[in-house]
């Protein structure tokens, strides 16, 4: 697995498909042996698009914050926010306005590249859950 992650859009969805704490810990591990900086957290809720923005840009945001995965810089923060929003895209095609959405995000980074990568499920109702990702990536 460790040849797999060469980039830090990799090491990102790598981590974000992660379903147990044990297996993220080893994933977590290999991304730091290949040499990025990485955090993993979740959010969830109705997809209804202001609340949907508002709880991932904080979620990730935050995160990337507590973590020390980017500094409080606007030149930074800029490209988080960018590589959220290109990685929303990816989760939000074809998707009701009144969905559900349970997602883990996972954020790589190395000097130059940031990546998000958001994966979980999607659904109107709990018996029609399916699952949908998004990538992210941004030059800082």
């Amino acid at each position: 697995m460790a040849n797999s992650i060469k980039s830090t859009g990799a090491a990102a969805m790598l981590l974000a498909i992660t379903q147990t704490l044990y297996d993220e810990g080893k994933m977590k591990a290999l991304v730091a042996k290949a040499g990025f900086k990485a955090v993993v957290t979740e959010a969830g809720g109705k997809i209804s698009y202001d609340d949907f923005n508002e709880k991932i840009n904080r979620a990730v945001i935050g995160a990337c914050l507590n973590s020390g995965i980017i500094a409080k810089t606007s030149n930074e923060i800029h490209a988080v926010i960018h590589a959220t929003e290109e990685a929303k895209k990816g989760i939000l095609v074809s998707v009701n306005t009144s969905a559900s959405l349970a997602l883990k995000i996972a954020v790589a980074r190395d000097d130059h590249w940031i990546s998000v990568a958001l994966f979980g499920k999607s659904a109107l109702h709990y018996m029609t859950n399916h699952e949908r990702a998004g990538l992210g990536v941004m030059h800082i």
